[in-house]
């Protein structure tokens, strides 16, 4: 499977759940390159487009590989695998946790003017442009769940099978367009065009959103 792009990735993911979800209240897109694929959901849906402002934490050595994500609260979901086999330290952790949460309040005051939206009693599907360890995903469950939302779903175009199992534990429904069944996995490898967006771009994708 290879998607041209994020805007082809997202017409297909939402053409495949329209008819399985229902009385969704908002999709929302993790930053940055989730929300692309989010809005074509989002339209294809009929509902408003939102943020999910959740963060990676990135292994020192190697920022690209996750040992965990972090909420808006704060909170920490940890890969104590990969913890453990990277010998971080509590300050290692509280460090790069840190330094995401401040990345969250800087994107809270951008994206959101500092006002925190009301997800609670909401049907809500969270979107990225693909799922990998599924950490980042699990800590916007969490968080969603926290702040009352009724049912969280989550929909991807493309996940290994082990992390589409690992999420249906924490999800009310998981949809993944395509499952990746083996090998090596990175989501830009199920792209032609997977190029970085910038913040200005989600800035120009939520215009038609209701935050």
């Amino acid at each position: 499977m290879l998607f041209s792009n994020r805007e082809e990735a997202g017409r297909l993911l939402g053409e495949y759940i329209k008819d399985k979800v229902k009385d969704v209240h908002m999709v929302l897109g993790i930053p940055r390159g989730g929300v692309v694929v989010a809005k074509g959901v989002a339209k294809i849906l009929g509902v408003p487009l939102g943020l999910l402002i959740v963060r990676k934490l990135g292994v020192p050595s190697n920022p690209e590989l996750a040992f965990g994500a972090i909420d808006p609260d704060g909170n920490l979901y940890l890969d104590r695998w990969t913890v453990d086999y990277f010998r971080l330290s509590r300050e290692d952790i509280d460090r790069v946790a840190q330094e995401e949460l401040k990345k969250i309040r800087e994107r809270e005051r951008r994206f959101f003017g500092g006002k925190v939206p009301d997800f609670k009693g909401k049907k809500l599907v969270v979107v990225d442009d693909g799922v990998a360890t599924g950490q980042t995903v699990i800590a916007g469950i969490g968080y969603l769940k926290r702040k009352g939302a009724d049912k969280v779903l989550v929909a991807s175009p493309v996940c290994p099978k082990d992390t589409e199992e690992r999420l249906k534990a924490h999800a009310d429904e998981v949809y993944c367009y395509h499952t990746a069944e083996s090998g090596s996995f990175a989501v830009g490898m199920f792209y032609r065009d997977f190029r970085q967006v910038e913040d200005s771009e989600v800035e120009e994708l939520l215009k038609d959103g209701v935050l």
